[in-house]
């Protein structure tokens, strides 16, 4: 991971993470300065098992414009990602992954692996309910892994695109 992504959640009670790094099925984050690590387990249904300790929760999530929505058991809640300072040269990826923010079905995809996106180039339509959705890249970015064909159809959350920071020249 680039650089550690930062969420503020608001409410009662106000929280804040840090998700400082993910190797292999390790999440490691700062929540409220406390640094936790847990392993995390993919399902089939785009959710996951969290096991922290001896505990363990079945989560899901999805991006929606600046937010994160997390569902873990009976807890829901939605993040605000952390603005972080634009302009360094080190900087990383607003999104590792481009998800699917609706149930649908693959009409086009508009870049090859490999490929470069720079922010706002769009990458992939979706159509759901009679109504096409074009997803566009949110910061510069090469295209690391496409996940779907087109005709494919999809669920909510669905990692579509995987990306990958720009190699410095």
């Amino acid at each position: 991971m680039a650089a550690p992504l930062k969420l503020k959640r608001s409410g009662a009670p106000e929280r804040e993470a840090e998700i400082v790094a993910i190797t292999d099925s390790i999440v490691t984050a700062r929540i409220d300065g406390e640094e936790v690590s847990a392993s995390l387990t993919s399902l089939t249904d785009g959710s996951a098992m969290l096991a922290i300790g001896d505990r363990r929760y079945h989560v899901s999530g999805t991006k929606r414009g600046n937010s994160i929505l997390v569902a873990a058991a009976a807890m829901s809640a939605e993040y605000q990602v952390v603005e972080t300072r634009r302009g360094s040269r080190h900087g990383g990826l607003a999104s590792p992954t481009i998800d699917a923010p609706m149930p649908g079905t693959v009409l086009k995809i508009l870049v090859t692996e490999g490929a470069r996106a720079e922010a706002g180039d769009p990458l992939i339509v979706l159509e759901a309910m009679k109504t096409e959705t074009t997803l566009s890249a949110e910061s510069a970015a090469f295209i690391k892994r496409i996940h779907v064909q087109v005709g494919q159809r999809i669920d909510h959350g669905a990692t579509l695109i995987e990306l990958g920071p720009v190699p410095e020249p």
